[in-house]
């Protein structure tokens, strides 16, 4: 329930630094055409006789998502930067670093990654961004996240799980308030923090939503989080809609998220229909030794919030929705 939702967006260069961006490596990919001598401008400094080139500053430049207004400026602090890389990476090799083999496993590991997915956007290839009529009819269909989107707000007493006990279990069933637990606890001993905090049913598993609907305010419940556990008590339920307006921009990235990540499941699953995969320790993959295609692995069902209202429900961990998070919506206020 303490996911802290993270959209990241792929950095978009403003069209003034994009132009410039291509006039730099157009600049550096005449350079290495014909014959092998370097153009005025190619090469920007030399450490120690290696030479920093336009297109690295330009790869820089790209990668830090540069505003146009800074571009002067940012390309001497990143240039400095290269400078400073070039030495250190001079030194690595003086001194063998790049030779040790947990090195040249992160080296290999990058460079795996990076043809992965170089492979895959070829194959995505440029999508067209959902239309007006998809985006509006993923809102109409999705109500609890938009039009009825419901917020929670919820009281917590954070303990060690360590500190979870049947003694403590049973003061909870006992108790009317989260404030008779905090009595509990201070008479017991017992370490604790306490937090508010609020979730839509955006955020949220619709399992869990639909039970959370069904408490009554003040309903105590327990979720066990590794190696702490949140005593939560239901303080209100709240109506917090969101307009189609509002939830347009989100909606539309979700769903071109959703049609990327569409094609780039299909492509996996056609490499692996056609690939010998084999499992040759069975004790490291819990696999089969043989060979066979690989199947998909199944979501892990969403597990529920404890059973009907009354004295405190044990429940399992209640994670924020991935679709919630995917989606972007859950902080539309």
């Amino acid at each position: 329930m303490h996911n802290a939702r993270l959209i990241v967006r792929k950095p978009v260069l403003p069209p003034r630094l994009l132009c410039a961006a291509l006039v730099l490596l157009t600049v550096a990919g005449l350079s290495a055409c014909g014959d092998k001598e370097k153009k005025p401008g190619q090469a920007l400094a030399s450490v120690n006789g290696e030479e920093i080139t336009v297109l690295q500053l330009n790869e820089e430049m790209q990668r830090a998502n540069v505003q146009a207004s800074q571009q002067d400026v940012a390309s001497k602090q990143l240039l400095e930067s290269l400078i400073d890389r070039q030495l250190l990476q001079n030194e690595a090799v003086k001194e063998k670093v790049d030779r040790d083999p947990k090195v040249v496993q992160a080296v290999e590991r990058a460079k795996a990654l990076i043809v992965a997915q170089a492979y895959m956007q070829k194959r995505i290839g440029n999508l067209a961004r959902p239309t007006k009529e998809e985006v509006e009819d993923y809102f109409n269909k999705n109500p609890q996240f938009f039009s009825q989107r419901r917020q929670f707000d919820m009281k917590e007493l954070i303990i060690a799980s360590a500190d979870m006990n049947d003694q403590l279990k049973a003061a909870m069933d006992s108790a009317k308030s989260l404030e008779d637990v905090a009595t509990w606890l201070d008479a017991n001993k017992v370490k604790y923090a306490r937090t508010q905090l609020s979730r839509t049913s955006a955020d949220l598993a619709p399992e869990l939503s639909s039970k959370l609907l069904a408490m009554p305010k003040g309903q105590l419940f327990i979720i066990r989080e590794g190696d702490r556990t949140l005593l939560i008590s239901l303080a209100d339920i709240r109506e917090n809609p969101a307009s189609l307006a509002q939830a347009a921009p989100q909606i539309e990235q979700f769903l071109f998220n959703k049609k990327n990540k569409d094609i780039a499941d299909a492509e996996l699953k056609r490499l692996r229909a056609v690939a010998k995969i084999e499992y040759l320790n069975k004790e490291a993959t819990g696999k089969p030794v043989a060979s066979t295609p690989a199947a998909s692995t199944p979501a892990a069902s969403t597990p529920a919030l404890g059973a009907t209202p009354g004295p405190a429900v044990p429940a399992p961990a209640a994670p924020v929705s991935k679709e919630a998070n995917d989606r972007g919506v859950a902080g539309l206020k």
